[in-house]
């Protein structure tokens, strides 16, 4: 089995990042634009976003996006899973274990404790997936609001 290799992206990464994005988009199967390098490399450059890319034998693979939420009870902040893609030819090879146990290395080398995610409950896939991370289970309804 080839190996994983995950790496945050930083502030000149834009290139890797903007194929992230697409390749995440195309795993969800959703709707999306190309993004402009100054957006991208706005992102990059923030503190408190993540990009995590998953590479095996230097394609890329998988990635997640994260946002760090500074709490207002504790002078602490959290780390908010926002997406998590692997492709379809790299499922089931861990390469999604590796993107958020690298995340959660990161993230406690920063002094942040509790990363979480929201996974629909339809989505069997995903709730077994992170159970079998060591997750624990929250019930959470998320209400959306969108423009009027």
């Amino acid at each position: 089995m080839t190996e994983v290799t995950v790496k945050r992206l930083s502030a000149g990464e834009t290139e890797t990042a903007g194929a992230l994005f697409s390749m995440m988009a195309a795993v969800f199967e959703e709707e999306s634009e190309d993004l402009s390098p100054g957006y991208v490399e706005r992102l990059l450059g923030r503190d408190d976003f993540w990009a995590m890319a998953a590479f095996m034998g230097g394609e890329l693979v998988g990635g997640l996006t994260a946002h760090t939420l500074p709490l207002t009870r504790l002078e602490v902040s959290e780390v908010f899973i926002f997406d998590l893609a692997v492709r379809p030819v790299a499922q089931r090879k861990g390469v999604g274990r590796h993107l958020v146990e690298a995340l959660r290395h990161a993230a406690g080398a920063a002094g942040i404790q509790v990363v979480f995610v929201p996974a629909d409950n339809e989505d069997l896939h995903a709730l077994d997936f992170y159970r079998a991370l060591g997750g624990e289970a929250a019930p959470v309804t998320i209400f959306t609001f969108t423009g009027r």
